[in-house]
């Protein structure tokens, strides 16, 4: 194996002291982070006589241009770090999470007078209360519907003082129990946002039996209404619990029971969650760079990666084999626990094997019907592709296809939305919005357009010049063209498309059509007849659905822009502040907030005294 010159250099200079290590491929890019007890040792082994090196391994090294360290105090230290740099970075060669965006959480606003219920994708330390993460959206809101009815909690954005003269529709309706109107008292509605807790957390005898003595003191006491109340939620409650199976004796220890199964480079994970000696949920997790990697690595990695997400981590971890690095996984998890004990337990025999062996079967009936699921999509996503291709009449497949459209306000905030399809699949992070600024006034959406794609193809020519450059960076954006470009609009915005590609010299080499938005038809260059694709052709289906997705990409760019000139309109009011200065103020402090928040001497490093005073009574 041939090393080179810089890599020998670094490989001379490792410290022997724990730590984490970052290799990098010849872009830059960071292709894999692993912890180290000693780093010398650890890195230069990848660098050895590759004979013990998997295949996955022998890649790796092959593609390492570059190696940076990072030196911590303790292993723990060293498996946080991992964890939040893979978490960051997601290098290709690393065992990951599939979906790199954040779970959905149940949020209990715990902190306010009267807490509400919301779904969230990000814990924050505010006082709330957080149970998750679910790998469906859906999925929490489903939950939420159903507890509502149970725990009738607000929804509303009033000031509750008690003292309103009535109450919203939805406390007629029984889906509020009205603090508003006082109605229920705080400390009996912070009591039943108690229970909402305690019942999402699997801990339902206590609820029930509470519930069933205030049922017969309301009865005794003949507040029949509140006593009739308290028997529905009563059976609301006990019909949610039947649906949960008893997996054991309720002093049994909270667990998380997981399991996995494996195919063709993809594991897929099963977490059943017994709370209180009942089955209240189970999760399904999806990995991917888990080629040629042991079953017990790809099984630490997603314990530590999960439960650097878990809002809540039990008492007891249920494994079908042990952890490697068991005591510093347990060390961490035990100080997210605040101190509490997490015990790992792999079981033998009984009830507790069983649940492991359950959950390995789920999983692997999970991965079944998931890879079925991908074979049918790509299958669809193949049959589109080869639609457009015939229907088109293109030269090849088109395997990127970018589509673009124009959002303004009576000519206010335009912006221009360029989005991009691969291989059939919306490719997001090359998406690419354009601030419009050549056309005031009027709204112009055929001059808008022009402007879009002529910054575009300016920059894939910038691309094209700089490809000889040593250390020149390509932005995947621009640096390609594109197989097929669609227009959301008619003859007219298809026309300035065609016109810029003329002057790129591309009218060509890369294929254009636009699409009318009422019927659906589909324009060509230079012809007056439009084609109607089949009304239920997958090719048809792919249009449609890149049309939309650019639609909601550029209302969404559209709405942030008018929402930042509305706030930077506040400025324009101010006297001595015109253009000039209302930019050199957004440049400096970046945002109107932060201009109301910053002293008069911070302001006037910017602007003259005079106007800083201004800027300070009117924001004030």
């Amino acid at each position: 194996m041939e090393v080179t010159e810089k890599i020998q250099g670094i490989l001379a200079t490792l410290p022997t002291k724990p730590g984490c290590y970052l290799m990098k491929n010849a872009e830059e890019k960071i292709i894999y982070v692993g912890k180290a007890v000693n780093l010398r040792n650890r890195v230069r082994s990848y660098f050895h006589a590759d004979a013990g090196h998997d295949n996955k391994t022998r890649r790796l090294v092959r593609e390492i241009a570059d190696i940076e360290w990072i030196v911590v105090g303790s292993d723990l230290e060293a498996l946080i770090l991992e964890m939040n740099l893979i978490k960051k970075h997601r290098p290709k060669y690393n065992v990951r999470l599939k979906d790199d965006k954040r779970y959905p959480y149940i949020k209990v606003h715990w902190a306010d007078p009267f807490p509400q219920v919301s779904v969230t994708r990000q814990m924050v330390e505010d006082g709330s209360r957080y149970f998750g993460p679910y790998t469906s959206a859906w999925a929490v809101y489903q939950t939420l519907d159903v507890l509502r009815k149970v725990f009738p909690y607000l929804t509303c954005d009033r000031e509750i003082t008690g003292t309103d003269q009535r109450a919203c529709l939805y406390y007629d309706i029984k889906l509020c129990t009205a603090p508003c109107i006082g109605a229920i008292t705080q400390a009996a509605y912070r009591q039943m946002i108690s229970d909402l807790m305690d019942f999402l957390s699997g801990h339902s005898e206590g609820i029930v039996q509470r519930l069933e003595k205030e049922m017969l003191k309301a009865s005794e006491e003949m507040r029949f209404e509140k006593a009739a109340a308290l028997r529905d939620q009563l059976k609301a409650i006990q019909n949610i619990i039947e649906r949960q199976r008893i997996v054991f004796a309720t002093d049994y220890l909270d667990s998380d029971v997981i399991a996995m199964a494996r195919s063709n480079g993809e594991a897929c994970v099963q977490v059943f969650f017994i709370r209180g000696g009942k089955l209240i949920g189970r999760e399904y997790f999806i990995l991917e760079g888990t080629e040629d990697t042991a079953d017990s690595e790809v099984m630490e990695q997603f314990v530590t990666q999960f439960y650097t997400e878990a809002a809540n981590i039990p008492e007891q971890v249920m494994l079908p084999q042990q952890l490697e690095e068991a005591r510093i996984i347990g060390q961490w998890l035990r100080s997210k626990r605040g101190g509490k004990k997490v015990e790992f337990f792999v079981p033998k025999e009984g009830q507790p094997h069983e649940l492991v062996q359950m959950a390995a079967e789920n999983a692997t009936e999970t991965l079944q019907a998931l890879r079925a699921q991908w074979q049918a999509d790509t299958h669809k996503q193949e049959t589109a592709l080869a639609e457009l291709h015939d229907a088109l009449r293109l030269p090849a497949p088109p395997n990127r296809i970018e589509c673009y459209d124009i959002s303004n306000t009576q000519g206010t905030a335009i912006v221009g939305a360029m989005v991009v399809f691969t291989q059939g699949v919306p490719d997001k992070k090359l998406y690419r919005r354009f601030n419009i600024e050549s056309v005031v006034g009027a709204p112009d959406d055929f001059a808008s357009m022009e402007e879009m794609l002529t910054r575009r193809f300016r920059r894939w020519r910038a691309a094209e010049e700089s490809q000889n450059q040593v250390g020149a960076k390509k932005d995947a954006s621009f640096a390609f063209l594109p197989d097929l470009i669609i227009i959301d609009g008619g003859k007219g915005q298809l026309g300035r498309a065609v016109q810029v590609l003329e002057k790129f010299g591309l009218a060509d080499k890369v294929p254009v059509v636009g699409l009318a938005k009422q019927r659906e038809e589909i324009f060509f260059p230079h012809k007056s007849e439009p084609l109607l694709l089949p009304r239920h052709s997958q090719g048809l289906y792919l249009i449609q659905r890149i049309r939309d997705e650019t639609h909601r990409y550029g209302i969404t760019a559209h709405r942030k822009k008018r929402q930042k000139l509305g706030m930077a309109s506040q400025l324009d009011t101010i006297p001595g502040i015109g253009p000039a200065r209302r930019r050199a103020l957004l440049k400096h402090f970046g945002s109107v907030d932060k201009i109301r928040d910053a002293s008069l001497e911070e302001l006037k490093a910017v602007v003259p005294e005079q106007t800083a005073h201004a800027v300070k009574a009117h924001l004030e």
